[in-house]
């Protein structure tokens, strides 16, 4: 058992401080090899902290999913920020409004005219709200999905006072489910060429536009690439999960571990963890590169997972490892989805080797406002 486990209680979140790091790295230089802006998406690690090592490393600007991150990340400092994510309602865009006026660069996401109009309504005097068109390649969530309705609201916009169109946006999300990483690989091609190409064509209306932004980690860890693409805007690769290692082999970048500890052995084969549905997400992707075939892995374990989770209970049905274990020992999970997961949490524990390097507030924590 590691030194600081008895340091720490359970059910906690661990970040070891150099994959991390190394992980901040790997993809900055992917992204600078490629010519590319990397806007990091904070949705993974909600903290200003890990926001403004990447800042450091050489990103752009972030992502964010919500205004409350945004609004957490503007106080902290962060000065260029793109929402990537349709918002609706008027007491949002005059939380935007506010946010406009403190930051740099603030843009979000549009995919539709009701959102144009109520910008146009509430920045009426203010700065220009600046947006990116999502463009739906294949995940079937939003975005404008033919060519009719993609280049009526591009016309749209520039018809505006208040909305400035700087580019287009799309997530090839769907390359998860892919049977392989070369299938990824390919489906993410095939997903950039239809987001450049719709650039392409809102271009050939003499409308400029100067962004053209992807990203899913494991696509663009596997190489995909398309010339015209101005800008990588992915999450998952800070901290790694199950998920986004079995995409590509490699265990060894998941730097993000939920402590829990083993509080009952009612069987031969039964080990009960004191992490259930409450401090890792019941969250199973059940095909492709990313399926996940349980709620988390046992670090260090022969393959080991986690079959069910109750709210306060973590299940693992496994002889052979419960022959290995006592009541009373501390094991470490990776995730099955780390973004959530993350949320779950207060704080984390920055470990480096076999210390506590100090403790994080999870900032955004909650804010999904």
């Amino acid at each position: 058992m590691k030194k600081f486990y008895d340091m720490i209680d359970t059910p906690a979140m661990l970040i070891d401080e150099k994959i991390t790091l190394n992980n901040i790295k790997m993809m900055q230089d992917l992204a600078d090899s490629r010519g590319v802006d990397l806007r990091p998406h904070i949705k993974t690690h909600r903290m200003t902290y890990f926001a403004k090592l990447q800042m450091s490393a050489g990103a752009t600007g972030i992502a964010c999913a919500k205004i409350g991150e945004a609004e957490v990340m503007a106080d902290a400092g962060l000065e260029n920020i793109f929402i990537a994510n349709e918002i609706i309602g008027i007491c949002k865009y005059e939380r935007l409004k506010i946010l406009n006026r403190k930051v740099k660069t603030l843009r979000i996401g549009v995919d539709n005219k009701f959102q144009i109009d109520q910008i146009e309504k509430i920045f009426k005097g203010e700065k220009p709200l600046e947006v990116l068109i999502e463009y739906e390649v294949g995940e079937v969530r939003s975005g404008v999905i033919n060519d009719e309705d993609l280049l009526f609201l591009a016309k749209y916009i520039k018809s505006k006072k208040n909305v400035v169109l700087k580019g287009i946006f799309s997530h090839e999300g769907h390359t998860y489910k892919a049977s392989s990483m070369e299938a990824c690989k390919v489906k993410a091609i095939e997903a950039y060429s239809r987001t450049v190409r719709a650039a392409e064509l809102i271009r050939a209306e003499g409308i400029p536009l100067k962004i053209v932004s992807v990203g899913a980690t494991p696509s663009i860890m596997n190489g995909a690439y398309l010339e015209g693409i101005t800008e990588f805007r992915l999450g998952t690769y800070i901290f790694f999960d199950l998920g986004q290692a079995l995409a590509i082999n490699d265990f060894g970048k998941c730097s993000a571990s939920v402590l829990a500890s083993i509080i009952s052995k009612p069987t031969d084969s039964r080990v009960v963890i004191d992490a259930g549905a409450k401090a890792l997400v019941s969250q199973n992707r059940t095909e492709g590169i990313c399926a996940t075939n349980g709620f988390g892995y046992v670090k260090g374990s022969h393959d080991v997972r986690l079959k069910g989770l109750f709210d306060e209970h973590g299940i693992i049905e496994n002889k052979e490892y419960s022959q290995e274990v006592s009541i009373g020992d501390k094991i470490e999970v990776i995730p099955s989805h780390i973004c959530p997961t993350v949320n779950l949490y207060d704080k984390v524990y920055l470990i480096n080797d076999d210390h506590i390097v100090k403790e994080i507030s999870v900032d955004c924590r909650g804010k999904s406002q």
